[in-house]
């Protein structure tokens, strides 16, 4: 088949890149080298490593020290929470750093 210059069909080449736009199966974009793979620059990490990880301590002692003053006990719950805010802190920055699985739908 000869198609007239006058057509109005779209080439080859546009029908491909639209149907691999819908399929999603287009190159994913190349990283660029100025910033890391979590999208910002060393010191914006390193910040966000250290709020996350002084946050979930501020937060644990804070819910101990006010079960404890709730409750007339000695400072036992402060101790069961630190090591349950450093673990929530440990958590927090795993699931930071851990590598994503690809989400392909099917």
């Amino acid at each position: 088949m000869v198609q007239d210059q006058g057509d109005t069909d779209p080439s080859f080449e546009e029908r491909l890149r639209s149907a691999r736009r819908k399929q999603r199966l287009e190159a994913p974009p190349k990283p660029s080298f100025d910033k890391d793979a979590l999208g910002g620059s060393a010191w914006s990490i390193g910040l966000r490593v250290g709020i996350e990880l002084v946050a979930a301590m501020v937060v644990a002692v804070a819910i101990g020290y006010g079960l404890d003053r709730l409750f007339h006990t000695t400072p036992i719950l402060t101790a069961v929470f630190v090591p349950l805010g450093g673990a929530a802190g440990v958590l927090n920055l795993w699931r930071m750093f851990a590598p994503k699985p690809d989400r392909k739908t099917e």
